[in-house]
């Protein structure tokens, strides 16, 4: 084995990540969360051609959908849902008609890999803390690294700049409170403002979600349980077949409107 140079290695990391850094501090879509609704957001935009970034705070990627059930790694998917998990070659067992069982770890895992080789670029251990408004349009996205907002550290963010924004940071709606808070403006909701989750019930929450897709504020779209939760619909639980339509159900919106 040839002899290996630590400050090669070094180098090597610095300089790829930051080439990947600065070339997404412009593009055309950014989003806000890594669970399974932005992740699949990502693959289907990234695979129409499109430049999108997913910001994560956390170290791994796939919010909730790890853990399956109360930590029974196991998730449900309904039927409609069953052709995006064929199209990632993801394994699904039928339970009885309607319902499929999946491996959790399986799922999330591919839902990564598939994406990112899709082109999606992802940034974990970074915050979304602020939206860039202009002319009453959302224009990018405030970053911080999420070890920063952990220490309480006083660090000024940067900024990068996209086309659109998604949040789909699920039960908080993240992107969503900053813009409801600093915008001054009504959101695109019955109230407008962040209506909140309601308990937990998946029929009404997976057929709603769909409908709850949608541009909350110019720029800004809200997808997963994100969307549920601003306009006021129920939680789902481990069934997971709307997140997945909800992630592509939202790139589908954002491409033709940047079609447009």
């Amino acid at each position: 084995m040839k002899e290996l140079n630590d400050v090669i290695v070094s180098k090597a990391i610095i300089k790829e990540y930051m080439d990947d850094l600065l070339d997404y501090t412009e593009m055309d879509v950014a989003i806000g969360g890594g669970g399974p609704s932005g992740v699949t957001a990502g693959y289907y935009l990234a695979k129409a051609g499109y430049k999108v970034a997913l910001f994560e705070r956390k170290l791994s990627i796939g919010g909730g959908m790890w853990g399956g059930g109360m930590m029974f790694n196991k998730v449900v998917v309904q039927e409609e849902g069953k052709r995006i998990l064929d199209e990632f070659n993801i394994k699904s067992k039928p339970f009885q008609d309607n319902y499929y069982t999946v491996d959790s770890i399986e799922c999330t895992s591919t839902l990564c890999s598939k994406a990112t080789q899709a082109g999606l670029k992802i940034f974990n251990l970074m915050s979304i803390e602020d939206v860039m408004i202009r002319k009453d349009k959302i224009n990018g996205v405030v970053l911080n690294w999420s070890s920063v907002e952990m220490a309480g550290l006083h660090i000024d963010p940067l900024t990068v700049e996209s086309k659109a924004v998604i949040d789909a940071t699920g039960h908080p709606t993240e992107i969503a409170k900053i813009v409801e808070k600093k915008s001054q403006k009504n959101l695109n909701t019955t109230t407008g403002k962040i209506i909140g989750e309601g308990s937990m019930w998946a029929d009404r929450a997976e057929n709603k979600i769909l409908e709850n897709v949608s541009e909350i504020y110019p720029g800004l779209y809200v997808t997963g349980m994100a969307a549920n939760a601003v306009h006021g619909s129920p939680r789902m639980g481990p069934i997971f077949g709307g997140m997945l339509l909800s992630g592509e159900y939202v790139a589908k919106k954002i491409i033709q409107n940047l079609e447009k």
